[in-house]
């Protein structure tokens, strides 16, 4: 390679920990580079349904920029916007889907996880080697690069390393310390379920509140009669069993039976559920996103919380520049973290500040808080809370991604 850095590795090898939103995404723009990315992921395929995430600001940039923006736009849910709910169903205030230009707490396209996963397998399943079924259990570094033993496949070596493995990222432990030094609760946890029920939603995503910091929430699915569910609670950390179904759903109705709205109606279908899990609410805060060879990127490097609802842009974006900066610097890490690392942190920084209130807000504890958030809400729209709903709708979209066309023109397809 004439003139190449010092080094710069040609089509090198580079391992994706993780086939979510993140890793194939980072897959698609490596591979257009001309580099050999392999994805590693535990799930024996993609994962399918999932609860419903934001295609918002630069995200939605991204997904333009792949070509698969009207494809997504076929696969959005209908969604009116978000209502409040007291313990009747009786709406107590709703923000439509069209205010903040599309970008407010519901935006205009939002899709099912399960399927913006696909959707990016489907760019890059035909072309990048995908290792299913599988996880990383030990990385060793060297000079010239990075031995890599699976739980199931034969040892390999690989240039470079990323983890996109999630908030509990495997990867992040092995290259970075343990989870308890980068992850940050922020005093709750949420459970996610699809249901069948025959609530009636009206097009609405529902969230009731009650309290003690108890918060119900139910919105549409893509098909018909589909709900979305989820449930969330104010707690210090617990010692759960994140394996432990059955004590996680015990867990959940003791703590929501009686507790108003539809609450006992979900979690009888909760139990029913094929896709429960409950997860700590908190942050991922990481001084470096980068450590020798390995790389992070979405939540595993700079997860903001639901609460945000920019975990998927911070995802598609974290892996265009990460795989562009690469592309740029012909695979010189020692040139392309760094570059990475400054253009993603500012906008990792603001999209993890949390939206006016915290937790607090999301999930009061008593009736007055819990007016007092409904109140809060039908102001929105109005002069003095519009500007703060303004700004936080605005960090989606507060970052200039650079043109990485002549660095991406490789192609090596």
């Amino acid at each position: 390679m004439k003139n190449a850095p010092k080094n710069a590795t040609t089509n090198p090898d580079i391992l994706v920990s993780g086939g979510g939103i993140a890793g194939p995404a980072l897959a698609y723009w490596l591979r257009r580079a001309g580099f050999r990315p392999v994805v590693v992921e535990r799930a024996p395929a993609p994962r399918p349904g999932g609860q419903t995430v934001d295609l918002r600001g630069a995200g939605r940039t991204v997904i333009a920029r792949m070509g698969l923006l009207d494809r997504a736009r076929e696969l959005a849910v209908d969604q009116r916007g978000i209502a409040l709910v007291d313990r009747r169903g009786r709406h107590t205030a709703r923000l439509p889907t069209e205010l903040f230009g599309g970008e407010g707490i519901v935006s205009d396209l939002e899709i099912l996880r399960g399927d913006l996963a696909d959707l990016l397998y489907e760019a890059v399943a035909d072309d990048v080697e995908y290792l299913f079924d599988d996880t990383v259990t030990a990385l060793h570094e060297d000079p010239d690069g990075v031995h890599v033993t699976f739980e199931n496949a034969p040892p390999r070596r690989f240039d470079l390393v990323v983890g996109a493995d999630g908030l509990h990222s495997v990867t992040r432990r092995l290259a970075f310390g343990p989870e308890r030094e980068h992850f940050v609760p922020l005093g709750g946890y949420t459970a996610w379920f699809t249901t069948r029920t025959d609530l009636d939603l009206d097009g609405w995503f529902l969230m009731y509140n009650a309290p003690g910091g108890l918060v119900a929430m139910a919105r549409p699915g893509r098909l018909p009669g589909e709900t979305k569910a989820a449930l969330s609670f104010r707690s210090a950390p617990l010692a759960l069993d994140r394996r432990d179904r059955a004590a996680q759903q015990r867990l959940l109705t003791e703590k929501f039976t009686g507790a108003g709205w539809e609450t006992d109606r979900l979690l009888a279908a909760m139990a029913d559920s094929d896709d429960f899990f409950l997860e700590h609410l908190g942050q991922v805060r990481l001084a470096h996103y980068t450590r020798g060879r390995t790389a992070l990127v979405g939540d595993a490097a700079c997860c903001p919380t639901p609460l945000t609802g920019l975990g998927t842009s911070l995802a598609l974006v974290g892996a265009y520049l990460l795989a562009g900066e690469l592309a740029t610097a012909r695979g010189d890490f020692t040139t392309a973290y760094p570059a990475y690392q400054h253009r993603l942190r500012p906008y990792a920084a603001q999209s993890q500040q949390l939206p006016p209130g915290g937790m607090r807000g999301y999930a009061p504890t008593t009736a007055p808080m819990i007016a007092l958030r409904a109140a809060s809400m039908r102001w929105m729209t109005r002069w003095p809370l519009r500007p703060l709903m303004e700004a936080q709708a605005a960090k989606a979209a507060d970052i200039e991604l650079p043109d990485y066309t002549p660095a991406l023109a490789i192609d090596a397809r």
